[in-house]
């Protein structure tokens, strides 16, 4: 037995079905973001304790920045959201299919955005997102340009998310940055976002958003297109972006005890200790704000 169907009916079904909703008050829409979860209650009085920090260390002429990773990229030929302009009618032509197996490898873009600058340093590795690359992406960000444009300085202010590689609860990231305090003498002050909210660091929309609009439409089928790109970003406000490629290993789930943990010279500051504290040398006088 075979069955026959009319070839028209499912358009007109759909078309009868599209005309009903519309009359209706119905349209086509997207799904929407706009709800956010319940809040913490520290959330708001967090951002202010940001800020006074912010405001602090940059009237003392100290450096601040803000910090984060990138969303991964897959290098190869592969489809990059957005358009590009190009002569009419030839697109630059991709595989078919986005198999992993015909990926170059990835690509992890480590933000650095100098707030007083309007300055980005863009450490781009290929290996993991630990909390070893985002402190060893700060320190190339201190050694290439930091120490360059504040040579007097004494403290440096890094706010960062609240999870991910630098979190507030990745042991790692501050045993890291007390070996980074020791080898640059800076007191080190780490500021989180509150949970849930960062889409709200500089990083993000000062830095990352100008380099997505900067590649939109273009094939990340290399790392020196991932550099090159990144390093071309600039916005009317003035930013101008460093890149590089980091092709060092960055292993995770490195464990660190509460011996270890306790050695470091960190202070937690006294509104919400474990999001604001500062890390310094031994023999440098603490300043927690």
């Amino acid at each position: 037995m075979s069955w026959c169907f009319p070839e028209r009916w499912p358009c007109r079904l759909s078309a009868d079905r599209g005309q009903a909703a519309a009359e209706n008050g119905f349209s086509p829409q997207a799904n929407a973001k706009p709800l956010e979860g319940a809040q913490h209650p520290d959330r708001d009085a967090q951002f202010r304790y940001i800020n006074d920090q912010v405001k602090g260390h940059q009237a003392d002429g100290e450096p601040v920045v803000s910090v984060d990773t990138k969303k991964k990229e897959v290098v190869g030929e592969f489809k990059n959201a957005g358009r590009q302009w190009r002569p009419a009618g030839e697109p630059v032509r991709l595989d078919v299919h986005d198999f992993p197996g015909g990926a170059l490898g990835k690509a992890l873009p480590y933000g650095i955005y100098d707030l007083a600058a309007d300055t980005g340093w863009v450490n781009v590795g290929t290996d993991h997102d630990s909390a070893a690359f985002a402190v060893e992406s700060i320190s190339c960000w201190w050694g290439g340009q930091g120490r360059l444009d504040y040579p007097q300085a004494r403290r440096l202010l890094i706010t960062a998310d609240a999870g991910g590689s630098n979190g507030y609860g990745i042991r790692a990231f501050k045993t890291e940055l007390a070996a980074f305090a020791a080898r640059t003498g800076l007191a080190v002050t780490v500021c989180h976002m509150p949970p849930g909210t960062s889409e709200w660091n500089r990083v993000e929309h000062r830095l990352f958003s100008a380099i997505t609009m900067n590649w939109r439409g273009r094939p990340l089928n290399s790392h020196e297109v991932v550099v090159q790109s990144i390093a071309a970003t600039t916005t009317r406000t003035g930013l101008t972006v460093h890149a590089e490629l980091d092709t060092g290993a960055c292993p995770t789930g490195v464990k660190v005890s509460d011996a270890e943990l306790n050695a470091v010279p960190v202070t937690g500051h006294a509104f919400h200790g474990d999001w604001n504290y500062t890390v310094v040398r031994h023999e440098a006088p603490l300043d927690t704000g």
